[in-house]
């Protein structure tokens, strides 16, 4: 049997859980820039604020509804996530984080074990360890754990724990599951097959056949089709893929036009790119820079570009990629405009321990590049986020985000723990 386990509308329960005074209250909280909504409560669902929408034209509505307003804190929500799967490793050896707020547990091994009651042990001790409300699924394949996943989330909130260990109970979260929201359907399947009069998860299971399904939906169709049949055909992954390409982009807080505060922004997007090359035990070889102006600014000169440079031994050094990352933007950049977002992004990625070295170049200084980046990553790790970095990220951050509604990192900043007076 697999489970996965979800964290509740995670980003605002996050914010909830440090500040209790907004039980009960809507939450939203923004993309970068304070843009757009990227995450609710389900007060805030109640309410009819749909995903996406873009906070400056609801401004009024929110201060009107009452609805708390934060913006996205990914440092609070990383290290929140990483506690969460830290407390799920006491239940099974193998589990595969899917995404920030879910992870899949492979519960095969246990036997003679009542499912549903571990389930409620594993929900109470995250509730108490952490203090994040969950919901738990648990099924004999990744996709009908999904299922019962929503539907322990929509229809059995209070006990938040929904097991699929009989026909029954099965085929009732298929039929109680629109064809729309199964794992895996995209829009336009989701569309030819209403189309088609296959309404359910369970019409999909029980009137279609996997020679209609391999032939129109590929071969991960047809993975669906067993997945839903209850046979396993989605193994369980203990250790995340390696990803082919890294990107750090985002807009700017305000509109730049100076070349050193867009080179101290490209600095540190390279510095990040860098950093999860070496989380990921990778190098790159080819790098990518962009940068581009407000398209929605008529009155603005437009202006967008960007350029691939080869770098000839493949690398995860800061210094290196940043170094890369400032000949690009050196080619690209032109004065007189308004730019609005820059980016960096490595492809090329291979394996740390499969970089072919230069015929010419220093044997030494890869080696002493690796200790050097490994003094950084762990005085940065255990003294707080690029504590110590290179001399062009700079300080003053004229490119930061529009974060006007932060909390604080109330789990990584010593000086933004809450405190308690007594």
């Amino acid at each position: 049997m697999i489970a996965i386990v979800d964290c509740n509308n995670f980003y605002a329960s996050c914010e909830r859980l440090f500040q209790p005074k907004m039980m009960g209250l809507a939450i939203v909280v923004l993309s970068n820039n304070d843009g757009c909504v990227i995450a609710r409560s389900e007060e805030a669902k109640a309410l009819g604020i749909e995903m996406g929408a873009p906070a400056f034209m609801m401004k009024e509505f929110l201060g009107r509804e009452n609805v708390q307003v934060f913006s996205s804190n990914y440092t609070l929500y990383g290290d929140l996530s990483q506690r969460v799967l830290k407390t799920l490793e006491n239940f099974t050896p193998l589990i595969e984080c899917y995404s920030i707020d879910e992870a899949f547990l492979d519960l095969s091994r246990l036997k003679e074990v009542n499912l549903f009651e571990y389930g409620i042990t594993i929900r109470n001790t995250i509730a108490m360890n952490i203090g994040l409300p969950v919901s738990i699924g648990i099924a004999p394949s990744k996709s009908l754990a999904k299922m019962a996943n929503r539907y322990a989330k929509k229809v059995l909130p209070g006990t938040g724990v929904f097991v699929l260990d009989t026909t029954e109970k099965t085929n009732r979260v298929l039929q109680w599951t629109p064809i729309g929201d199964v794992w895996g359907i995209g829009g336009q399947h989701g569309r030819r097959l209403k189309l088609m009069g296959i309404k359910t998860a369970y019409d999909f299971v029980h009137q279609l056949n996997a020679d209609w399904i391999r032939n129109n939906m590929s071969v991960m169709g047809e993975r669906l089709f067993n997945e839903l049949k209850g046979i396993p055909s989605i193994e369980c992954q203990d250790v995340a893929k390696a990803k082919k390409g890294i990107c750090t982009a985002r807009s700017f807080g305000r509109l730049l036009s100076e070349k050193k505060d867009i080179q101290e922004a490209v600095a540190n997007y390279a510095s990040s790119c860098a950093a999860k090359l070496r989380m990921q035990h990778s190098c790159a070889s080819t790098i990518n820079i962009l940068i581009q102006t407000n398209v929605h600014r008529t009155q603005d000169k437009q202006y967008s570009r960007s350029v691939t440079l080869q770098i000839p031994v493949a690398t995860n050094s800061t210094g290196k990629i940043i170094s890369f990352a400032l000949k690009g933007l050196d080619i690209i950049y032109k004065p007189g405009y308004n730019f609005k977002k820059a980016g960096v992004i490595v492809t090329s990625i291979i394996p740390d321990t499969q970089v072919q070295q230069s015929l010419f170049g220093n044997p030494g200084s890869g080696q002493k590049d690796v200790q050097v980046m490994k003094m950084l990553d762990a005085v940065n790790k255990r003294f707080g986020k690029d504590l110590v970095k290179f001399a062009i990220q700079g300080y003053s951050k004229q490119w930061k985000l529009k974060q006007m509604h932060l909390s604080p990192c109330y789990t990584t900043n010593i000086n933004q723990v809450l405190k308690i007076k007594i």
